[in-house]
């Protein structure tokens, strides 16, 4: 599905240049649920740009199911994302004046169906994530939890082929972060979502099944996890 290969992405301040990604090259299957990782500033972010197609590299070529992503314009990668990848971000960023239905259906705008079609979808969409019964409540009448399975259902409306996480349990505590990482694991288990998980917390990663690691720019380790932890796995003392 994503092939990336000797991909750099340099960024001009001023006079200097930033070499945020410095040849890097990874392949992610179909299926597959994967973890990114990395300090600050080790180019973790810069990659998740690329592979959401938010960006495109300085050099180097991203194929994205054979299409090539490099040489796209901003409308083309529009219309990939819009399509092939949804996002969930640590801030769920929710309209507070709407209901969860209402912000799951805004995806659906840009697409040809009619509003029965719409409605349908993000219903489906919002049981899928356990959100069912409270479709008609607006994001103040909801836990944070809840809020990120809204998000999650908005990411998921338009079946992308992606689901792309960015440090998705980051804004909630821990029991209901275990909560919104079991739901990935679900997806991934049982509806075969490709999830690609960007997280600076090694325990988070170890959720899925294939870990990459990036440091000043490079992939240090690609490592497949073959016993990925369980939601609610207790966090060890010595990373809490």
């Amino acid at each position: 599905m994503i092939q990336i290969e000797n991909v750099t992405k340099v960024f001009k301040m001023g006079e200097n240049e930033v070499r945020a990604l410095d040849g890097v090259s990874l392949k992610i299957e179909n299926g597959e649920m994967v973890a990114i990782m990395g300090p600050s500033g080790s180019g973790k972010s810069t990659l998740m740009s690329i592979v959401g197609c938010l960006d495109v590299p300085s050099t180097g070529s991203y194929l994205l199911d054979s299409l090539p992503v490099e040489t796209m314009n901003d409308s083309q990668l529009a219309d990939i994302r819009n399509h092939k990848i949804g996002f969930v971000f640590q801030q769920f960023n929710l309209l507070s004046r709407t209901s969860a239905l209402e912000n799951v259906l805004l995806p659906l705008s840009y697409t040809r169906l009619n509003g029965r079609q719409s409605r349908q979808k993000a219903d489906h969409a919002l049981e899928m994530v356990g959100l069912g019964e409270r479709k008609n409540h607006h994001p103040s009448e909801l836990s944070g939890g809840q809020q990120q399975r809204v998000a999650i259902a908005r990411a998921l409306v338009n079946d992308p082929s992606i689901l792309i996480a960015d440090e998705p349990t980051g804004a909630l505590d821990s029991k209901t972060g275990a909560e919104i990482i079991d739901l990935f694991q679900t997806l991934h288990r049982d509806f075969g979502q490709t999830v690609i998980m960007v997280t600076h917390d090694s325990f988070v990663a170890r959720h899925t099944d294939r870990i990459i690691r990036l440091a000043d720019g490079r992939i240090v380790s690609d490592t497949i996890n073959p016993n990925p932890l369980k939601a609610g796995t207790p966090r060890p003392e010595a990373e809490a």
